[in-house]
């Protein structure tokens, strides 16, 4: 059965209403949010301040540049949603959230390498490699990932802080996000797949000697 006049209208006006239904609902939850953004751009700051202290104000900018460049800090909110939805409180749990933000930062940095995704642009402004270089932009993401610890170590509880940086590890790291852009190149060809286990090093070094 074909459709109507009448009918075809009254799909539009469905159609415009949940159009406009999503809107309202969208302008909701960015209000909703909004006071959780702000603490975590008031907390990043006050970290990074605290974790570049006394770095060289080369690598201090072009951290800041990566970090503060435009986003929604939906990884930050989750963790402060997430810590509220299980009883507890915001300040306590800034640190954490600020900790993921910034190692989501410099795996975005060393992704936009020329050696792995090779982006000009991100967050709609220069890559940080095109802004100041592909060596600092190596060592504003090694800061950024490693100053996450930091900011675990010195602003949360001493069992909350060593828990957290095991968790952060693991997710981070070989059999995490590392292992997960290993194997996107492996899929792109850009490296190989690899043989090594354990202990093989140690016959590696064993047929040199023999030799």
């Amino acid at each position: 059965m074909s459709a109507t006049p009448s009918t075809m209208a009254h799909g539009t006006r469905l159609a415009l209403h949940d159009k406009v239904a999503t809107i309202d609902s969208s302008h909701r939850l960015a209000g909703a949010l909004g006071p959780y953004q702000a603490r975590v751009e008031d907390a990043l700051r006050h970290w990074l301040s605290l974790v570049t202290q006394a770095a060289p104000p080369a690598v201090r900018d072009a951290m800041a540049y990566s970090l503060f460049a435009p986003g929604k800090r939906l990884r930050p909110l989750l963790a402060l949603l997430a810590c509220e939805a299980a009883g507890g409180a915001l300040e306590p749990a800034l640190p954490a959230a600020c900790a993921v933000e910034m190692v989501h930062t410099y795996s975005l940095v060393h992704d936009d390498l020329p050696a792995m995704d090779d982006d000009d642009l991100r967050r709609g402004q220069p890559t940080c490699h095109k802004k100041f270089g592909e060596a600092l932009a190596i060592l504003a993401g090694d800061a950024l990932l490693t100053g996450a610890f930091e900011v675990l170590a010195a602003g949360c509880e001493a069992r909350v802080a060593a828990v957290s940086c095991l968790e952060l590890s693991r997710g981070a790291g070989a059999v995490g996000m590392v292992g997960g852009q290993t194997l996107d190149l492996q899929a792109e060809g850009k490296v190989g797949r690899g043989q090594w286990t354990v202990g093989s090093e140690n016959q590696a070094e064993g047929s040199e000697s023999q030799s």
